[in-house]
Order: C-alpha cells, then structure tokens, then sequence
C-alpha cells in the first residue's frame, strides 16, 4: 500500500469516526495504519477530560467496530483493531492536551532553543503557565516547539486533595 494511500485511508477512517466517538465524549487522538505481514493494523488513540477508563475504550472500541463494520475505508484487507488511551508519550500538542495534563511535570523544547521544566498550571487556547521552580512561566504555544509529560513516581500531592 502507496504512502499517500494509507494517509488517505487513515484519514477517512478518522472523520468518519469523530461524530461517533465525539457521542461518547471522546476525542480522537491519533489514527494509524500500518502492515503487519498479509494484514494491518490500526491503532486509535482516544482522550477525554479526567482520562479514559478500561470501559471507555471498550465502549470505543464497539462503536469503531460498528463504524468500520459499515463502511468500506478498510477495503476487503484484513485488520486487527487496536484501540488505547492516548498515553504519556504522546507530545503536548493541543491546548485539550495541556489542560488535561495540569499538574503535571513537562519538558519543552522552545522554538527559539533551550529547554524548560516546570509544572503545568492554567491553560488557555494560546498559552500555558508553567510553575518552573516556583516562578510562573506563562509560554505561547506558537513559542513551543516540542513538549512532553514526565513520568514521575513519587508526583508530589494534588493540592486539591
């Protein structure tokens, strides 16, 4: 399968799944096609504000099925479904993503160079404010080149708590 095809293919399958998925307070995150041996496999990655449980993707997973069922962007090739959480290696980048993940420790790599990490705060769709070591960093997203979560074992306690 052609590069250009499987973009196509790819994003059909992802238009055609964002009303279904957007019904069940989804977003989709990421859509992607790839051959293993005589099949394919096709991943989605879904997100919802306070995080996706097992009976989310579940529930996720029988709509795409449905979906995919009554179409024919898959074409008659065989497939195997995959359908996750978004994960914490996914790069920030939406401002869905950055208020999602408040709280936590993140990496960002500037636009203009040089790294910064600091603790996400309030979100707005074009800025985030990062506590980078008890000082407030406001930051545009257009100023951010590339941003990721931490992962941290001993995260300090939400102050909500």
């Amino acid at each position: 399968m052609s590069s250009a095809k499987s973009d196509a293919t790819r994003d059909r399958i992802e238009n055609e799944l964002l009303g279904p998925l957007s019904a069940l307070g989804l977003d989709v995150e990421a859509v992607e096609l790839t051959p293993a041996g005589k099949r394919r496999v096709l991943r989605i990655a879904v997100d919802k504000d306070g995080g996706v449980t097992l009976d989310d993707v579940a529930e996720a997973t029988r709509e795409i099925s449905s979906v995919l069922d009554a179409s024919d962007a898959m074409g008659e090739h065989p497939y195997t479904l995959e359908v996750t959480s978004r994960g914490v290696d996914r790069p920030l980048t939406l401002p869905r993503h950055w208020r999602r993940n408040e709280s936590r420790l993140v990496k960002v790599a500037l636009a203009e160079g040089g790294e910064v990490q600091g603790r996400i705060g309030r979100s707005t769709d074009e800025s985030v404010v990062l506590d980078v070591d008890g000082t407030e960093r406001e930051l545009a997203y257009a100023d951010i080149a590339k941003a990721r979560v931490q992962i941290e074992f001993n995260r300090p306690a939400s102050k909500e708590a």
